[in-house]
């Protein structure tokens, strides 16, 4: 055996030694049965009450999901149903250790809506339009790339896509027959207050509002020249191996065109039905993309400069970055107990996608009581 002969089988030996304690990171083929880690990489009893701590806690809310749309956002005027809902399923989730599985819980190939975790799609195709050039920078006025009038006047050509990727652009006008004000309006005051109140420099005051993400959604779909969906079909989810199940809508109404062809523009969230519809598999694999900085398989899908991005605090809210939320203690979406620098997507009903780069997690949970998140996370950390 020859020099080079013994070199190649001893590297190759240790990418097994390697990738058999679980160290590398492993990414499942498309409708493959996922690995399981090795149980000495965790203490199954403790994980086994993260467990059935979820199940236990499941969120309390219709599974009517109609319903509970309707209970849930019963203060905004005006609200009402514009697009496609689905009963939901019991709580399910997984558990990744360096992509490899824990555990899981409940039927995770079930199709369920995800509401507002949508935005972190949403931000990912922003991202994969800002790698391919489609977009030149983040702090371009969006003006500069949809002139139909969305971003007309002093207060909302001043937009930046950062803005509306980060929540505090305060964008002002209607969308879909949407207004801006109508949407998760103030405790206080009523619809003249509202309507009539001072805009906010964009930048300053970050707001959780779906018509303003929505816009966001409407803009990009005008950069792509292509239905969303099919953009993150093409771009991100095929690659990853995600299965032929998930679907993106808008509201019925909601439809543009486009060089000639009319497409529908999909929203952010579920506020008032539609956005994304996804299995909790499927959402694991997005997950475990974001841990390994956006590649797999030795493919860049999304660049790591934008997951940085993606997850920098802003200004106005240090909890918040572009559609991520971030486990800062100076903000008050900190979960105690649970590390810093860990970050994830949240929607209505208790869907998470929970993301520690530093320690090979990926924590997928659905239909948990919003409230017991932090508690279950704790719980989880507990166990390795």
């Amino acid at each position: 055996m020859n020099t080079t002969t013994k070199t190649i089988l001893f590297s190759c030996l240790l990418l097994f030694v390697f990738v058999g304690n679980g160290q590398g990171i492993y990414f499942p083929e498309r409708n493959a049965d996922w690995k399981k880690t090795e149980k000495a990489a965790y203490k199954e009893s403790t994980l086994q009450q993260a467990v059935d701590f979820a199940l236990q806690n499941e969120y309390s809310g219709s599974r009517d999901l109609r319903q509970a749309i309707l209970k849930g956002f019963q203060r905004e005027p005006f609200h009402e149903i514009l697009g496609p809902t689905k009963k939901r399923g019991g709580p399910a989730g997984m558990i990744l250790k360096d992509g490899y599985l824990v555990t899981s819980w409940g039927d995770t190939k079930r199709v369920d809506m995800t509401f507002s975790v949508t935005k972190s799609f949403l931000s990912t195709v922003a991202g994969l339009a800002v790698d391919a050039g489609l977009i030149v920078d983040v702090d371009d006025k969006v003006s500069n790339y949809v002139w139909d009038g969305t971003f007309d006047g002093d207060h909302n050509g001043k937009i930046s896509w950062q803005h509306l990727l980060q929540q505090n652009s305060d964008w002002s006008g209607e969308l879909w027959g949407l207004k801006d004000w109508a949407d998760r309006p103030p405790r206080e005051g009523g619809l003249d207050d509202w309507k009539f109140r001072k805009l906010n420099e964009p930048g300053t005051v970050m707001e959780y509002n779906d018509v303003r993400v929505n816009v966001l959604a409407y803009s990009l779909t005008q950069v792509w020249r292509m239905p969303l969906p099919l953009a993150l079909k093409e771009k991100l989810m095929d690659k990853v191996g995600a299965s032929t199940t998930w679907r993106w809508y808008g509201y019925d109404h909601a439809w543009t065109t486009i060089d000639g062809l009319k497409m529908q523009s999909v929203t952010g969230g579920g506020h008032s039905g539609a956005g994304l519809f996804i299995n909790t598999e499927d959402m694991a694999r997005f997950g475990l993309l974001f841990l390994n900085g956006g590649e797999w398989k030795g493919q860049q899908l999304l660049s790591k400069e934008w997951i940085e991005l993606a997850t920098t605090p802003s200004t106005p809210n240090v909890n918040y970055g572009y559609m991520w939320w971030l486990n800062k203690k100076e903000g008050n979406r900190h979960w105690e107990g649970v590390p810093e620098h860990v970050f994830y997507a949240a929607g209505f009903g208790g869907n998470f996608i929970v993301i520690d780069q530093q320690k090979g997690l990926v924590i997928v949970t659905r239909w948990l009581e919003p409230s017991k998140i932090g508690e279950f996370v704790r719980l989880v950390y507990k166990g390795f």
